[in-house]
């Protein structure tokens, strides 16, 4: 699905809306009866789908894709555009859950056990702040996914086992009774307050990166951090500079 104000970035859809914008789709998504997926789309998402044709045909067929990452801002110069927002997940959950609020909307959360944060955790961090919130969900191993939502009667799912497991898994639901489907990467992990997000500033200019680099957390985790900033932060803006698409 292609908005009047999307472009290809080494071939992956962006839309290039305001945060008002975004967030009048979204109150409009969850008062249709139908499936939208949301994508949150950043520098590592991008690169995945280079290599990832299943993964990259997901994400330009989405209901809206979000900027997220000063890489995109970035490369949004580079060809000559100027972004009106960049938005992340970890923003954008809370707006949702707003709407979910205000319209009594059920959330679905499919938890990667693997992960930091558990269901439970999680859940208690939203309810929290909406106590009225109806919250299901599961905490599920990575081969688990797959025909889970069919009998839930929530109208939300948030998914963080990260790109692109987290959106095969989203578009499977499509058959479901679920009106907008997220995925969320590792942000439920600052709603539980297990890792630090990175000052307002740090964020603004693009150095979320090197904040999270030095956040505590076990070695395995880490690891994983470091391949991604590699890519996001060395790999990405090479291919960018490279490349010749207009």
């Amino acid at each position: 699905m292609k908005t009047e104000s999307a472009y290809k970035i080494l071939g992956v859809r962006v839309d290039n809306l305001s945060r008002k914008e975004i967030l009048d789709k979204i109150e409009s998504f969850l008062d249709e009866e139908k499936f939208h997926q949301i994508a949150t789309v950043n520098p590592e998402f991008i690169l995945e789908a280079q290599d990832n044709p299943e993964f990259k045909n997901i994400l330009n067929n989405c209901a809206l894709n979000v900027a997220d990452g000063f890489g995109v801002r970035c490369a949004f110069w580079r060809f000559g555009k100027n972004l009106k927002s960049r938005l992340t997940g970890s923003d954008l959950i809370f707006n949702i859950l707003e709407v979910a609020d205000k319209k009594k909307l059920g959330v679905f959360l499919a938890i990667n056990k693997s992960g930091l944060s558990k269901f439970q955790e999680i859940k208690k961090a939203i309810l929290k702040k909406y106590p009225d919130l109806e919250i299901e969900g599961e905490d599920l191993e990575k081969d688990a996914l797959g025909g889970l939502l069919k009998n839930t009667a929530c109208s939300i799912l948030f998914c963080n086992f990260g790109a692109p497991c987290q959106e095969f898994f989203i578009n499977s639901q499509k058959d479901a009774k679920i009106r907008l489907a997220m995925g969320v990467g590792g942000s439920f992990d600052f709603l539980t307050k297990k890792i630090r997000r990175a000052p307002i500033f740090m964020r603004y200019i693009g150095l979320e990166w090197l904040w999270r680099i030095f956040q505590p957390q076990p070695w395995e985790f880490k690891k994983k951090r470091l391949k991604r900033i590699w890519k996001a932060v060395v790999v990405f803006p090479i291919k960018v500079i490279l490349c010749n698409e207009k």
